[in-house]
């Protein structure tokens, strides 16, 4: 069940959780739904209305009917785009601040961060305002970045971004890198027209066990290409798409990961196990197949190391 305690909303509304019992008593307003053992959950998006009306009205009966006439919802997008409207940063990180007290990272950035960005992103007239969220959305994403645990899988995940401009859609690719950091995989990402004598030495340098195409900018020839360049490369890694970053109608052969961070980790993370387990099964059934991999490791670091 979604929602947070009683005493965490009141702490929200600044108020003594007796005081938000006796308006549930009172005026039947905020309703909390009742987990299996009895307790209150209050739901986020009607503490956030009633705290905005209390702000506006410093009067609880008329600032109840504001925020039933609201009705944000679960969700407090609105927040953020309100904050964009008034071209304040700080705002947008209280309302994220906010957020992280009742939701994780992952959840605060895919129900609260990205649906504002799109929203805002589809107003027009609006463009200076949608172009602030994204450049405030990227500076707190490279934040949480640099405070995200180190890898805990060997499994590197190559990002090929083919955003030309920033926009809501390349925030979407800095959120996935962040989601797969916070998921345990080391994660590079490049630009998607990459020349390919650099793509080959970041393939080497990585040793990628999966390729993902993200963005909304790619064309057929350069998805064709960069497929092209990892097979000459002699990688194995598997090929796929995010949020149908590849720009084909219909069915095609790249497999996809979704449309979220949290789709993309569970997709990832089933996809390479199987193949992990498939690859030690191969090595256990084939006499010395493990030393001649390890001798073809090493003569192919000696190679690099020479290049």
């Amino acid at each position: 069940m979604s929602g947070i305690r009683t005493n965490a909303a009141a702490e929200l509304l600044g108020v003594s959780p007796n005081t938000l019992r006796s308006w549930e008593r009172r005026f039947g307003y905020p309703t909390p739904d009742r987990t299996s053992g009895g307790h209150r959950q209050y739901e986020l998006g009607d503490l956030e209305a009633l705290r905005r009306a209390l702000v506006d009205t410093h009067n609880i009966s008329s600032a109840i009917e504001i925020a039933r006439q609201r009705g944000e919802g679960p969700t407090s997008a609105t927040r953020l785009i309100e904050a964009f409207d008034d071209f304040d940063e700080a705002a947008a990180d209280r309302a994220m601040e906010e957020s992280l007290a009742v939701r994780s990272v992952e959840r605060s950035v895919e129900e609260l961060m990205l649906p504002a960005l799109e929203r805002a992103e589809e107003r027009p007239g609006r463009g200076a305002e949608a172009e602030l969220g994204c450049r405030w959305a990227t500076g707190w994403l490279y934040a949480a970045r640099r405070l995200a645990p180190a890898a805990t899988r060997d499994d590197c995940v190559l990002i090929f971004d083919s955003s030309s401009r920033l926009c809501a859609e390349s925030v979407h690719v800095q959120a996935l890198e962040l989601a797969l950091r916070r998921g345990g995989f080391r994660v590079l990402v490049l630009s998607i027209g990459l020349e390919q004598e650099r793509l080959a030495r970041a393939m080497r340098a990585t040793s990628p066990r999966a390729v993902v195409l993200c963005g909304a900018d790619a064309t057929l020839d350069v998805v064709g290409r960069l497929v092209y360049s990892v097979r000459q490369t002699g990688s194995g890694a598997r090929v796929l798409e995010y949020r149908d970053a590849t720009p084909v109608s219909g069915t095609h052969s790249i497999p996809s990961l979704g449309s979220s961070g949290a789709e993309a980790i569970e997709g990832l993370r089933r996809l390479l196990d199987v193949e992990a387990k498939r690859r030690s099964v191969t090595t256990r059934n084939v006499p010395g197949s493990a030393s001649r991999i390890a001798a073809h490791g090493d003569a192919q670091r000696r190679a690099e190391a020479t290049a």
